[in-house]
């Protein structure tokens, strides 16, 4: 432990010891680079999309990527991002997103939901509301950007594609999926996403997997990545209650979060056999209507827009 971890710590571990600027910024940064190697997340040639939002998350991801592939020439990098439409939230992460991407010589992708789908979210929300339907702005938002980002990657040519979603993003997923009894939606999830492979799917990767959500705010705070922290406005669905059951329990029992996901990757191995030889069985088929891999005959992004018809 250097001098300055109990002058000037800004981290504290699990264990107790705390940690300077300069060690957190070393811990930090050999667990991402940990996970990457011990889960093979990138490959020697890789072409990576990394889904940027401007938000602290990805806005780190791409950081650390960055400098991973230009350090090692190992890969290349850029930032795919989409534009919900979100009034007052994402237009300005995204404003973020382009001067980071400048500043570190990153090309940038952005697909509007607008230009690609004929609506933006707000208006989507505004449609549901007048007919009456339930349906959450999160649940849109997660069928249409998954939609995207699948099909924008794979036509870029991209072979990778990383989020940056965090241990916390994990347990909640991991307890959804649990109390929903949605078994073989949790085959899917880990570092390296999925339970097969497929060319007409881009291949997910979750660098940040064994991060928290505080230590990613650190380490974006510390190397000044992104100005400001910002919530999207549209936060009432399942997980957001997950979250804070989980925030709560996680304060009065620290390191619940972690022994959720732990747990959990020891059985990941038997769910990705059991679901992935199912999916093998019922062999993908593409959407009759946009052509996109969907396992019904009309993918979920085609029936919403359905919904969404004047």
């Amino acid at each position: 432990m250097c001098k300055s971890c109990e002058a000037k710590p800004v981290f504290e571990l699990g264990n107790g010891k705390k940690l300077c600027k300069r060690c957190f910024t070393r811990y930090y940064e050999k667990k991402v680079f940990r996970t990457i190697a011990k889960y093979d997340l990138i490959d020697k040639g890789d072409k990576i999309a990394v889904a940027a939002s401007g938000g602290k998350d990805s806005t780190t991801l791409l950081y650390l990527l960055s400098r991973f592939c230009k350090d090692r020439r190992f890969c290349t990098i850029e930032a795919v991002a989409i534009d919900e439409g979100i009034h007052s939230y994402r237009d300005k992460t995204l404003e973020d997103l382009k001067k980071f991407c400048e500043q570190e010589e990153i090309k940038l992708h952005i697909f509007s939901y607008k230009k690609e789908f004929g609506f933006s979210l707000d208006q989507a929300l505004q449609k549901v509301r007048k007919k009456g339907i339930k349906l959450t702005s999160c649940h849109m938002c997660g069928v249409l950007r998954r939609y995207l980002l699948n099909k924008k990657s794979r036509n870029l040519g991209f072979t990778k594609l990383a989020t940056g979603h965090n241990i916390d993003d994990e347990a909640q997923t991991i307890l959804m999926n649990q109390f929903k009894g949605n078994i073989a939606l949790s085959a899917k999830l880990g570092p390296k996403t999925g339970v097969i492979k497929d060319k007409n799917f881009a291949q997910r990767i979750k660098p940040l997997y064994f991060c928290t959500e505080k230590e990613n705010m650190i380490y974006s705070f510390i190397h000044k990545i992104v100005p400001g922290y910002v919530e999207c406005p549209n936060q009432a669905s399942y997980r957001f209650a997950i979250r804070d059951f989980l925030n709560k329990f996680e304060a009065k029992n620290p390191g619940v979060k972690q022994a959720i996901v732990k747990s959990f990757l020891a059985t990941l191995p038997i769910l990705k056999k059991k679901y992935g030889n199912e999916v093998n069985r019922n062999t993908l088929k593409n959407c009759k209507k946009c052509k996109e891999p969907s396992s019904k005959d009309i993918c979920k992004t085609c029936e919403l827009i359905e919904i969404l018809k004047d």
